[in-house]
């Protein structure tokens, strides 16, 4: 036991640093590229074609993930997100922007290939009856390096130039492949099941009902949230509110969030993952109410501590929903999977809110976000009754 306790924590350390070279990126991508002489257009192009290539490559990440090279994938992915620190830093010394753009993809790439098998690896060592404790320590790892890493990235390239700033992509991916290490070496392949690792895999099991429901409950829950992460900071911009304004506001829900999610996990292990599933996205849809009445800070950082709390409890439980119940020989293509659901209810949220805001102006958008993560909770509720989680 105290073997596995110790291999899930290095993975958890090399969850934390890989995410914090990632997050510290994301305050300085898009001031980095105006400086290289790009348009707004390719302003968006170049930060955004992390998340594409992320999304696209996720599915690699768990093919190979299932093959029993799980651990192997974590430490190629921070192998790649090194490669792509060192990168990041010759396009800032030769001032090169068709290779910071070639790196801004290589770096999603790197995404795409750890997040699956870092996911898959929680409930793959989780001890039993442990399994959404376990996925609540790593997501609080998550938010951890999402919370450090912008004020991190912001304060480095302030100090140091863009330059010093990416040169610590590469510091923090060299760590986590040296946290993942130890445990490739003890452990070796994972490949879910006990049997040969040549067996057969059916994928037929991602058709579970706890997978489809749950996975289309992330889907709406992330397409609501891109209302928020999106079109608040536009909306307090057109109040001519500094920026600082949404920095903050952003703060108070990665606290939150990362002060619930162990709660949460282990809610789940007791009562099961349904109720604090629902209980949690009703949080967030409390939270989006008392945005809509109170938009303004500092009344609106209430709505903030709302959702991150709601998001702190619903994410653990959720993974355990859609991940549990699968076969572990098919579970690193699960989470490929079910983390696309994420990625394509953000791009579609965007996609969809925007076109509200065009025709009706920012302040449209929020009345619409209670009632897309209500279709969240109407998942969750056909999860429960037609699916394996009845508790």
């Amino acid at each position: 036991m105290e073997k596995t306790l110790r291999n899930i924590w290095l993975l958890n350390l090399s969850t934390f640093f890989f995410f914090l070279g990632i997050s510290l990126t994301n305050p300085i991508v898009s001031p980095f590229a105006i400086t290289l002489g790009a348009s707004p257009f390719v302003v968006g192009l170049v930060a955004g074609v992390t998340s594409f290539v992320s999304l696209v490559s996720k599915p690699v990440g768990g093919f190979i993930g299932d093959k029993g090279y799980r651990l192997e994938m974590m430490i190629a992915g921070n192998v790649l997100s090194f490669v792509s620190g060192l990168l990041y830093v010759v396009s800032a010394y030769t001032s090169n922007l068709p290779l910071f753009a070639f790196t801004r993809a290589l770096h999603g790439f790197s995404m795409g290939i750890f997040f699956p098998s870092s996911l898959s690896t929680a409930v793959d060592l989780a001890p039993p009856g442990r399994v959404g404790e376990t996925l609540g320590w790593r997501g609080m790892m998550f938010s951890l390096g999402n919370i450090i890493g912008p004020a991190l990235g912001g304060y480095l390239s302030d100090y140091l130039g863009f330059a010093g700033a990416f040169s610590f992509v590469s510091l923090f991916s060299l760590i986590g492949a040296v946290f993942v290490v130890p445990v490739w070496r003890e452990v070796g392949r994972i490949t879910g099941d006990e049997g040969p690792s040549r067996e057969s895999v059916s994928y037929r099991a991602l058709l579970k009902v706890s997978f489809v429901f749950t996975s289309l409950a992330l889907l709406f829950f992330s397409a609501s949230y891109s209302g928020v992460l999106t079109y608040l900071p536009a909306l307090y911009k057109s109040f001519d509110l500094p920026q600082r304004t949404f920095g903050l506001y952003m703060m108070v829900v990665g606290a939150s969030s990362f002060a619930t999610r162990l709660i949460g996990g282990r809610t789940a292990d007791r009562i099961g993952p349904v109720p604090v599933s629902f209980g949690g996205i009703l949080v967030v849809i409390l939270g989006y109410i008392f945005l809509n009445y109170r938009i303004l800070p500092p009344e609106s950082y209430v709505s903030a501590l709302l959702i991150g709390a709601g998001f702190g409890l619903a994410v653990p439980a959720m993974q355990m929903m859609a991940l549990a119940p699968l076969p572990g020989k098919i579970r690193a293509m699960g989470s490929s999977i079910y983390t696309m659901f994420f990625d394509l209810g953000m791009l579609g949220g965007q996609v969809m809110l925007g076109y509200v805001a065009d025709l009706k102006g920012y302040r449209a958008v929020f009345p619409l976000l209670p009632l897309i993560a209500g279709v969240a909770l109407i998942s969750i509720l056909i999860t429960k009754v037609k699916g394996e989680w009845n508790a």
